[in-house]
């Protein structure tokens, strides 16, 4: 298979089913962004963590590609002719926030409650949960305008919510583990 089409080199590609649109089309822009966020958590993947969180991670990574599957269907072309789902594989559900959920509630066990906001950092492999964080809330936020203009699995957006929120959690847990220091952040008042 080759990997170049030239179908692209006019600034248009094609969604799932084949429907045409611009490259800066808000569906490629949302399912992109997801991509991004799978991209950098291979990179948190990478990092000398325990096994649980890799085993989590590639989880997540293969419901990302699923999820930007669903993302990259054009509405219009969902169903075959025939009535049939056009996308043959597993969609993003409530089962996949659960899993999320579940590995969130397991991590806060371990972390002391948060009296402040933190500030992102103290290493490496933190760093890279926040990073993951704030793509992730950038995916939702184009996938939450995209859901205003057109149609799409509302599952997706509580996903990428709980997501986040896993990621924050993740980052706090490798805090502890990395033995970083977590920074408060305390607004200066002023005088």
């Amino acid at each position: 298979m080759k990997i170049y089409t030239k179908t692209g080199d006019k600034g248009k590609t094609s969604l799932f089913g084949g429907t045409r649109v611009p490259k800066y089309n808000l569906r490629i822009e949302a399912y992109g962004t997801v991509d991004e966020l799978n991209s950098y958590l291979g990179l948190i993947r990478d990092q000398k963590i325990d096994q649980n969180s890799i085993e989590t991670i590639i989880k997540i990574q293969n419901e990302l590609f699923a999820l930007g599957a669903m993302l990259a269907t054009s509405p219009e072309k969902e169903f075959l002719k025939n009535g049939k789902e056009r996308l043959k594989i597993y969609k993003t559900d409530n089962t996949s926030v659960e899993l999320l959920e579940s590995e969130i509630d397991k991590m806060n066990e371990n972390l002391p409650p948060m009296t402040n906001f933190v500030l992102p950092g103290g290493h490496t492999t933190v760093s890279f949960c926040h990073i993951s964080r704030c793509i992730c809330r950038r995916a939702e936020r184009i996938t939450t305008q995209l859901a205003d203009e057109s149609t799409i699995d509302t599952q997706i957006l509580v996903y990428l919510n709980r997501l986040s929120d896993y990621l924050f959690v993740l980052a706090r847990k490798l805090t502890i583990d990395n033995k970083a220091q977590e920074i408060p952040w305390i607004p200066e008042k002023k005088q």
